[in-house]
């Protein structure tokens, strides 16, 4: 089988990721200067468009758990773990 290998990006994917970065590393104090121009609802529209690329989106997780296939004691080592990270936040 001839292309390229899975999970590699193409050539043109790459050069465009590595260009970009220049730019935007060239041009920051610049592209600073125009955020703070804008107000603050259009500010955080672009910030919020960028993170996209930068941070991943959070998916929800269900856990569906048979308490009643649980023993005492791994129905406490739960209510343990959940009441500590109750605590915590």
């Amino acid at each position: 089988m001839a292309g390229r290998p899975k999970g590699r990006p193409n050539r043109v994917t790459a050069e465009m990721k590595t260009w970009l970065s220049g730019l935007i590393t060239k041009n920051r104090r610049q592209l600073e200067m125009d955020l703070n121009v804008l107000e603050p609802r259009e500010r955080w529209s672009v910030i919020e468009k960028l993170l996209q690329y930068s941070v991943p989106k959070m998916q929800s997780v269900e856990a569906k758990i048979d308490l009643s296939q649980l023993t005492d004691e791994q129905l406490d080592i739960v209510i343990n773990e959940l009441t500590d990270n109750l605590r915590d936040e």
